[in-house]
């Protein structure tokens, strides 16, 4: 009853946007973080300002991906190339390093303030894949991640985490490298042929592919269910919900 193949005894879920409702914050934060980091840069340069666009270039640039990932391949996408910078860099610094921390800042406070809520169709379903006795990660780029699955209630429903701190400490590559998703599949004595990968983020799913998983479910929160396919999702669903009821 869970719309996987008999040989699937795995399963690796991303975190923002299949777990939990904070997708839509991160997408705000990086607007907010971005739209103000432009318009200061074109006043500064007598240029025009081009907001970030949440939808679209939250799609093709930034999501799923890890947080410096996203600050340089978006800042690139409008000819923008600014130092690294160090890990130490406080917000206001203008470096990678010092955009990310201050987008990041923007999270924390909207969850804080907003709270963390978790799709109940996808809690349903990691439920029904534990009674089921197959083991089950959670994969993301965030740092925040054990933070987020805790204020949402199910960090209970996992076996393993592997988020930006381990990605970080094992030197991982961040989506749409498979690595994090791979270290997953280690973590759990499984091979990637016989997991299955559930991905919102066209990066994501991208990195299921090229990590030869057995399985890999595009979850369209947004209307772009074409695009995941053309990245590499073989099913498409809505909500992980649907799985159950397709079975």
């Amino acid at each position: 009853m869970l719309g996987l193949p008999d040989h699937v005894r795995t399963c690796l879920f991303d975190l923002d946007g299949v777990l939990t409702r904070t997708a839509v914050v991160h997408a705000a934060a990086w607007k907010e973080m971005f739209d103000a980091y432009l318009r200061e840069r074109a006043d500064r340069e007598g240029a025009v300002f081009t907001p970030f666009d949440a939808v679209h270039d939250y799609d093709a640039y930034v999501d799923g991906r890890p947080r410096a990932d996203g600050v340089r391949t978006f800042l690139a996408s409008r000819g923008i190339e600014l130092p690294e910078g160090e890990p130490e860099d406080p917000p206001e610094a203008e470096t990678v390093t010092g955009l990310g921390s201050r987008k990041n800042a923007l999270v924390l406070r909207k969850i804080r303030e907003e709270g963390v809520a978790a799709y109940d169709g996808s809690v349903a379903y990691v439920r029904a894949v534990r009674d089921a006795g197959l083991r089950r990660a959670v994969v993301s780029s965030s740092a925040n991640c054990r933070d987020v699955l805790a204020a949402a209630g199910i960090e209970d429903l996992f076996d393993e985490r592997i988020d930006g701190i381990v990605a970080r400490e094992q030197r991982l590559r961040g989506k749409p490298a498979p690595d994090t998703y791979l270290a997953a599949a280690r973590a759990l004595d499984a091979e990637p042929g016989a997991a299955a990968v559930f991905e919102d983020a066209l990066a994501g799913v991208a990195a299921g592919r090229a990590g030869g998983f057995g399985l890999v479910v595009g979850v369209d929160r947004t209307g772009q269910a074409d695009e995941l396919r053309a990245h590499g999702a073989h099913v498409v669903v809505r909500d992980l919900a649907e799985l159950m009821e397709q079975s």
